[in-house]
């Protein structure tokens, strides 16, 4: 069967029948996959695809990765602790020991470590939570078109309509404030300053802000280095801290393992999960400052938050990836292959892409019609590749190949996707 020949997709009755509506990407990619390897996924059919998705950004070093699998056999093979809370195991001494000198170290950071639970959004409301109690005031800053999880107060500082309605109730001390570009050309932060100095402004003076370097969700958007380094010099005049969001975009995926490196500032509190484990299995660090460090045991806790399977994998991927910048290196020049083709698309379609940006290996393709960017998306999965809608409206197809694909995988993901602009583009 030739691997782009549209197939049936199995029978799928128990998804409709027993899961919640709720259910998203399944809709998107109608067919069950049965496995995964490197940059592709294999379904029940045995068609294959490549993916520019990976687990939303939680499989920088690709599916089953052998290094990181052989670790984690091995450890389970020994009956390894699984579930350790927040005891002390070897298999966490292992991990911190090797995040500390790999990671924290040779960038002269000093931050403590949380283990905050299991997900992204756990590590956020960990954040939200001491930066309030730390300052002692509610108001935290964030972003227009930002996204920092669906629990209640992650969503109090996520742009997007959609997802905020979900919540049900009111979502409070949360203030948005413009994006880096947001208002084109005006001076970035002349209007938050002029509120935090005005007594007759209204907002309450914030204990913190909140910001992603680049807006996965969002669209792609990607904040300038001079952009970063000026809101972290309005955060330290007007004593208020900085969170940076680093949990799609750190582990690499800008190139750096952290993706405010470049911008050469040092946030006070970082919040690291998605491909931190390295192998989809689910871990989240809160890093702070030591003198933020005011936690009294037990204040914030969580079930999950000693994933020791996940530590392992962790550790693997540290030893394996970042103790050299081989990986960073061939992530950025990678990424000039991604931007090359990109501009190639977008000169073909002039009048229906708008603009694609990225960093890294993460980029997107925005679509002056959002309806056309869905159909990309949806040819896309008929012609073997999985990438994903994002932006307020969906107008932005957003590419996360994996770190490690070689550059011919990458050369056989964006040529399906010229392929789906030019179809798309000639059935309308």
């Amino acid at each position: 069967m030739d691997r782009h020949q549209r197939v049936t997709a199995p029978d799928q009755d128990v998804f409709e029948t027993l899961e919640s509506e709720v259910r998203s990407y399944c809709r998107s990619w109608p067919t069950v996959f049965d496995r995964a390897s490197g940059s592709y996924l294999y379904d029940e059919q045995g068609r294959t695809y490549v993916d520019f998705f990976t687990g939303a950004g939680s499989l920088n070093y690709g599916h089953n990765n052998p290094l990181l699998k052989g670790a984690l056999l091995d450890y389970l093979q020994r009956d390894g602790i699984t579930q350790g809370l927040d005891m002390s195991t070897a298999a966490k001494r292992t991990f911190l020991q090797a995040f500390r000198d790999i990671i924290l170290r040779p960038r002269q950071l000093s931050y403590k470590v949380m283990f905050s639970g299991p997900t992204g959004t756990n590590a956020v409301e960990a954040a939200l939570k001491l930066a309030r109690k730390v300052k002692g005031r509610e108001t935290v800053v964030s972003f227009t078109n930002a996204f920092h999880g669906m629990t209640l107060g992650s969503l109090a500082v996520t742009g997007n309509t959609f997802k905020r309605a979900g919540a049900g109730v009111s979502l409070v001390h949360g203030v948005p404030m413009p994006y880096d570009g947001y208002l084109d050309d005006a001076p970035p932060f002349t209007w938050f300053e002029r509120l935090l100095a005005d007594r007759g402004s209204g907002l309450d003076r914030p204990a913190a802000v909140i910001v992603e370097t680049v807006q996965g969700e969002g669209g792609v958007n990607v904040a300038r280095p001079e952009w970063l380094r000026e809101l972290a010099e309005v955060c330290r005049r007007n004593d208020m801290l900085l969170i940076a969001d680093d949990i799609q975009m750190g582990c690499g995926r800008t190139g750096a393992f952290f993706s405010f490196e470049e911008a050469g500032i040092v946030p006070d509190i970082v919040t690291v999960s998605k491909s931190l484990s390295g192998y989809g299995l689910p871990l989240a660090l809160c890093l702070f400052k030591p003198e933020l460090d005011i936690w009294e045991p037990g204040e914030h806790n969580g079930t999950f938050r000693g994933n020791n399977p996940a530590f392992v994998t962790a550790t693997a991927a540290l030893e394996a990836y970042w103790a050299n910048d081989q990986l960073e290196k061939q992530t950025l020049l990678q990424g000039e292959q991604v931007e090359r083709a990109l501009a190639k698309i977008q000169a073909d379609h002039p009048e229906d892409i708008k603009e694609f940006r990225g960093r890294g290996l993460v980029w997107g393709l925005e679509f002056r019609d959002a309806d056309r960017a869905a159909r990309v998306t949806a040819r896309s999965f008929t012609l073997g590749l999985l990438v994903e809608n994002s932006g307020p409206d969906g107008e932005v197809v957003k590419l996360l190949p994996p770190l490690t694909a070689t550059f011919s995988e990458l050369d056989e993901g964006l040529h399906a996707l010229a392929c789906a602009v030019r179809e798309t583009a000639l059935s309308t």
